[in-house]
This record gives C-alpha cells, sequence and structure tokens, in this order.
C-alpha cells in the first residue's frame, strides 16, 4: 500500500477520537448522545472513527458498534482500534484474543486501520516477545486489517529504531500540537520528520493535548482573541494539526455535541492556517513557554495499575485550577476527587505510573507537590 494511497482515503481530516466519550450520571456512555454526535459527523462527510481495546474497559467499543456498525452501511465508516500488550492481558495468547475480543465489540467485520498500542520505553519489547508484528501481517493476510500500524509515545530514536525494523507497517499515530511541537518530553515536530522520511503517513492525536488547548492559560487565550475573537481556541490547535503535510486525519476525542458541531464547522470545509495565522500560533508558543501547570492529558494510562488507587489526573487537574485562581476552593474539590480513593500522600512510589504515562512526567514528584493540597 503506498503513502498516497493512504492519504486520499479520508475525505476530510477530521477523525472521531472515542476515548473521551459522554456519560450518564451513573459513569456510563451516554449511547444516544454519542449517535447523535455520530450522525452528525457522518453527515458532514466524515468517516473515520478511532477506539482501542481498553477505553472505557472496552465500553468505547461497545459505543461505536451501536452508534455507527449497527447503524450505518459498512461503506459510510471507517474504524480504528489498537491492541495494547501492556494492560489487560498477562500473555502472548490474551495479547492475541484482544483483536478477535475487539472484532466481536464492535462489528465492524473488519479494521480498516489497526494499531500497536502505545509504543514506548517502558513496554515496547512486550510486542516482541508476544510476536504482535508478526500477528498484525497475519491479520492483513486474512483480510482483517486494512492497513497496520503502532501509536507511539516516545523518543525519536525509539521511533527511528521501530521505523527501521518494521518497514512492513503502513501508518503511525502520533502526538502532535502546537504545545508540543519542540517540547523535548514528546518531540512532535522531530517524530513526524521521521515518518516522513520513511515515507510512512501519521494520524494524529491529542491535537488539542486532552482539552488543554481548548481552553489555554490567559496569556494564550489573549493571543487568539486578539487575532480572531469569534472562533474557538480549540479550532486553532486542530486547524495547526490539519495544516501539515503527510497527515492521514486528526484525531479530536469529543465529549458532547457543542465540541461535534465547532470542530466540523472548521473541518467540512478545511482551510489550512495562512501565514498570518501561523505567525499566531508561534506567539501563542512563546505565552505557553511560562506556563508552569502540569501538562497532564487525562488518558488515565497511569491509573490502571495503581496499588493505591489514587486518581492522578483528578488531582493534577485541582492542582492546575489553584495555580490558575487565588479564589479556587481547593481543599474542597481535592477532597471531592478523592473520596473513596487513594490521596497524594499514598503514593508508595512503585513507578508504575511513571512508566505508563505517555507525557513522561515524573508523577512520583508531583504528587510529593500536591500534598499541599491536603492541608
Amino acid at each position: 500500500m503506498t503513502r498516497n494511497e493512504i492519504l486520499s482515503k479520508n475525505p476530510m481530516k477530521l477523525g472521531f477520537g472515542l476515548m473521551r466519550l459522554p456519560k450518564n450520571e451513573d459513569g456510563s456512555i451516554d449511547i444516544p448522545q454519542v449517535c447523535k454526535m455520530a450522525d452528525h459527523f457522518i453527515a458532514a462527510g466524515g468517516t473515520y472513527f478511532d477506539t482501542a481495546y481498553v477505553y472505557d474497559n472496552g465500553h468505547s467499543e461497545a459505543a461505536f458498534r451501536a452508534a455507527v456498525a449497527d447503524r450505518f452501511p459498512r461503506e459510510k465508516y471507517t474504524v480504528c482500534t489498537k491492541l495494547c500488550a501492556w494492560q489487560q492481558c498477562h500473555d502472548e495468547q490474551s495479547a492475541k484474543q484482544q483483536f478477535t475480543t475487539s472484532l466481536e465489540r464492535t462489528g465492524a467485520g473488519y479494521f480498516d486501520y489497526y494499531l500497536l498500542h502505545a509504543l514506548q520505553r517502558s513496554n515496547y519489547r512486550k510486542y516482541d516477545e508476544y510476536h504482535l508484528w508478526d500477528f498484525l501481517q497475519e491479520q492483513k493476510a486474512r483480510g482483517l486489517i486494512k492497513y497496520s500500524g503502532f501509536s507511539f509515545h516516545a523518543d525519536p530514536d525509539l521511533l527511528d529504531e521501530l521505523l527501521k525494523a518494521h518497514p512492513e507497517i503502513d501508518f503511525v499515530q502520533l502526538q502532535i500540537n502546537y504545545a508540543d511541537w519542540e517540547n523535548p518530553g514528546v518531540a512532535s515536530r522531530r517524530n513526524w520528520e521521521l515518518c516522513k522520511a520513511y515515507g510512512k503517513p501519521v494520524t494524529v492525536m491529542e491535537p488539542v493535548k486532552g482539552g488543554v488547548l481548548a481552553n489555554p492559560v490567559a496569556t494564550a487565550r489573549a493571543v487568539f482573541d486578539r487575532a480572531n475573537p469569534g472562533v474557538s481556541y480549540a479550532s486553532w490547535a486542530v486547524r495547526y494539526a490539519a495544516s501539515l503535510d503527510n497527515i492521514i486525519t486528526v484525531l479530536s476525542g469529543m465529549s458532547d455535541l457543542r465540541q461535534m458541531d465547532d470542530n466540523l464547522s472548521y473541518m467540512k470545509d478545511f482551510r489550512p492556517l495562512s501565514a498570518g495565522e501561523q505567525e499566531v500560533i508561534r506567539e501563542a508558543q512563546r505565552a505557553l513557554d511560562g506556563d508552569q501547570s502540569i501538562p497532564c492529558t487525562g488518558c488515565r494510562y497511569c491509573t490502571e495499575g495503581c496499588p493505591m488507587n489514587i486518581p492522578i489526573p483528578d488531582i493534577f487537574t485541582v492542582e492546575n485550577r489553584r495555580k490558575g485562581s487565588a479564589h479556587f476552593r481547593t481543599v474542597r474539590e481535592y477532597n471531592i476527587v478523592t473520596e473513596g480513593k487513594g490521596k497524594a500522600r499514598d503514593c508508595v512510589e512503585c513507578g508504575q505510573c511513571e512508566a505508563a504515562c505517555p507525557q513522561q512526567l515524573p508523577i512520583i514528584q508531583l504528587l510529593k507537590d500536591c500534598r499541599a493540597l491536603e492541608q
């Protein structure tokens, strides 16, 4: 499969990420709202849906089936899901079983795109140990995968190693956003350039950095408000990623119909950033350089195996909100998010969270800093 063939498959450069779906009060996914979001997305020309075996303990894949696979002809959509060798499995057989389970959950019949999930320094050898690279090619030969690849959260040296070792893969999913473009912990630009050099198209995850760039710090908001006060902050972030070349689609993890319609308003008839708008982005990047907030995206990979059941992303959210407002009711909010769960002081420094964190955050030290919230 050639690079140009893959790049031409999606008529709209917006993908519907199914990681942060709307929830009911009991914590279950709000299927009727997801159906409405899917209806708007497909009516506007969207086709690309992205989920994963581990998202919401499988409920994301089931929600895709209820909202899309059971309601639309197969030619109306493409779907991507992922196999995770470091969560919810314990050996080669249970890892490979994820593929079969995902087929059942999604009801898709086959996967247009399929990824080895969230490769980083702490886990990439698992994919070799369980022979999962070969497994993907076997499923391609059976017609159950159209395009195979991997999602990546690590340094350019490891990406270069993987791309050399696995020329058979068709595409790569990268974290790309204007805040992380030159961030050495994410290396958006360098990883994107490597994929271009190897002729591997890219799907973009975290273009809004887990929602952080939908409401950036005040200094960055002021930059965008001066340039164009009538548009959402998220639009700058999504259009920035979509304006790059070698991009299959830009995934947005939308949580309600308002976010969906906002994204469609500027992506249905996509217009790349102009030279003047690129300069606005550079000014916003400079504004972000002075931001001292914790750059957590709320992916929750860190909480999966925490022995103390500490709600790490929620604690970081409270801390960031405290930094942003002198009037924020810190103790009250901290007590709410940690009720019945572990506190920052309960961290046993096992390091599981840091090994799982795609942002490479020093979580142990950050939790120590957050202990002040308990006073």
